[in-house]
């Protein structure tokens, strides 16, 4: 097993910043492009049913400009598995997905949308993309996952991010578990959520992850320090807990 941890650079918020003034800059592409010329091994998109920042063209020009993987993340619904079909991304990470959230508040109940997510996972996969579901660290999701045959998940960091000492530290067990579980029974697992500079390294500590998924933190220390330097320093981070 490699100790190479993939980075995934999430672009969303640049579009977010693009969307607030309803102009065409900053452009998420162009933002991809520097990541990878920074590092990052993917490039994140979820694409919102209500299109907040990620529009669909955006995903188009991805898919022309980018020669590292696009994620695309979506909800399992059949607008975005028409859109996904359509683009076939390297990737595609189905996520859950309400309207009135400010950001993705949790995993996706793979256990209890067995019927409705195996149309899906099965539909991508025999498209040629590489499908995840993003999920809490809970064993009976994590069998969820492998009963759909989805060959990727990611896990939700979100929990971890906000909590500190000792619960966090459970947290962590927790993740580590689950992680150990997928990867026995062949799943690749990833992770994401709530990631800073200053809280990746126990995630990329743990042995059995192969790709963390990070947006936020990124977009919000490229204000300060560059875009490309944000991807460099997190790089480190991560390389430097393996």
């Amino acid at each position: 097993m490699s100790d190479y941890l993939r980075l995934g650079v999430n672009i969303d918020h640049v579009a977010t910043v693009r969307n607030a003034r309803g102009v065409g800059y900053p452009d998420p592409v162009r933002a991809a492009l520097v990541a990878a010329q920074a590092g990052a091994d993917g490039i994140t998109a979820h694409l919102r049913e209500d299109r907040r920042h990620i529009i669909d063209d955006d995903i188009a020009r991805l898919m022309d400009a980018l020669t590292i993987p696009l994620n695309l993340e979506m909800a399992a619904t059949d607008e975005m598995l028409a859109i996904a079909l359509a683009h076939r991304p390297h990737a595609v990470c189905i996520v859950p997905e309400k309207r009135e959230e400010r950001t993705t508040e949790g995993g996706l109940d793979a256990a209890g949308q067995q019927n409705r997510l195996k149309r899906l996972v099965d539909m991508l996969g025999e498209a040629g993309c590489r499908v995840s579901l993003f999920i809490e660290p809970d064993p009976c999701q994590v069998e969820a996952t492998l009963r759909l045959g989805a060959p990727v998940l990611e896990l939700h960091t979100g929990r971890y991010a906000e909590l500190a000492g000792d619960a966090q530290a459970e947290e962590l067990h927790r993740l580590a578990d689950a992680a150990a579980l997928a990867a026995k029974n062949g799943i690749e697992v990833h992770a994401g959520h709530g990631l800073t500079v200053d809280n990746v390294a126990p995630i990329a500590a743990i042995p059995h992850l192969r790709e963390l998924n990070i947006g936020h933190a990124l977009i919000a220390d490229a204000i300060f320090s560059g875009l490309g330097d944000a991807v460099r320093a997190m790089r480190a981070a991560m390389d430097a807990a393996r």
